[in-house]
């Protein structure tokens, strides 16, 4: 199953008073690198994050935004101190004592002073919190698997065709070759002939001219091999996940066959050929950049 790195996934999920939107964005990156927005509260949970995140995908760069809310966010519960309130009262008293006043101290004044009564937010269950998380992590995560699965299936289509146009070029490489070497030996037959008129061309050297030539402009190894790599590359699209690097190499070897194809070219066809060939292989790197 082909992957691109390039996707999207979005899952939102209620639960009760709570409710947790995850949304991702992912491009081509080299290796996996992950970039998750949070809410503080859930600072705890990012390794658990991360882990569950590497169950689905093994490349790409990807954004992960978490958005969290819970309608009852706000309410809390009235904490009485009366550890602190006894001490308020005791000085209360000696204050009285030491200055003969009277008690005059109401419930209503005590609570007035300092952490004698506040207000303590609710804390929520961590567990409640990281299910509620996890199952709209998963469910978006499931969505940019699915959206990179397709895009894949799209590159590999897009990939396939262009190896059926590159061994079109290779073919004609490959039946232009001969045709080479026996205009090569036709013109240097014409020459000689000028240049030695009347007298008898030794067919010998002849010969031996030509097969240097042909020697030299042979591309019949690099022909095979990049046939070869085209076969090794459809091959490789049948194979699991995570494949995106070897087709890469794949595209480097083909690369560098029609480089060598282009620099023994002696003719302006091939040359013409090696060239389209070398930009169909460039094309096919493009598209290879973005799978899994």
């Amino acid at each position: 199953m082909i992957k691109s790195m390039t996707g999207f996934g979005r899952c939102e999920i209620q639960k009760d008073s709570r409710k947790f939107v995850v949304e991702l964005k992912s491009v081509n990156h080299r290796y996996l690198d992950l970039n998750i927005r949070m809410p503080k509260k859930f600072n705890f949970f990012e390794t658990a994050i991360r882990n569950l995140l590497k169950q689905y995908v093994n490349r790409g760069k990807i954004d992960v935004f978490i958005t969290y809310e819970n309608a009852k966010d706000g309410e809390g519960t009235l904490k009485y101190n009366s550890t602190l309130a006894s001490e308020y009262m005791k000085a209360f008293k000696q204050i009285q004592e030491d200055f003969h006043l009277d008690q005059d101290v109401r419930v209503s004044t005590l609570a007035r002073f300092p952490e004698v009564l506040s207000m303590e937010e609710r804390s929520e269950d961590e567990e409640e919190l990281w299910n509620g998380l996890k199952e709209a992590l998963e469910g978006a995560f499931k969505q940019l698997v699915s959206t990179r699965v397709a895009e894949g299936e799209r590159l590999k289509e897009d990939v396939l065709e262009k190896l059926s146009g590159m061994e079109s070029f290779i073919t004609y490489i490959e039946q232009r070759s001969p045709q080479i070497v026996s205009e090569y030996r036709a013109k240097l037959q014409e020459k000689v002939s000028e240049l030695l008129q009347n007298t008898q061309i030794d067919e010998g050297r002849m010969a031996a001219e030509v097969v240097l030539y042909a020697d030299k402009i042979c591309t019949d190894e690099e022909v095979v091999r990049l046939r070869s790599h085209i076969t090794h590359m459809r091959e490789t699209f049948d194979e699991d996940d995570g494949i995106g690097r070897k087709l890469d190499f794949i595209a480097q070897e083909m690369n560098r066959e029609a480089n060598t194809i282009l620099s023994k070219a002696n003719d302006i066809e091939v040359s013409n050929y090696a060239i389209g060939l070398k930009t169909e292989i460039e094309k096919v790197r493009e598209q290879i950049q973005n799978i899994e």
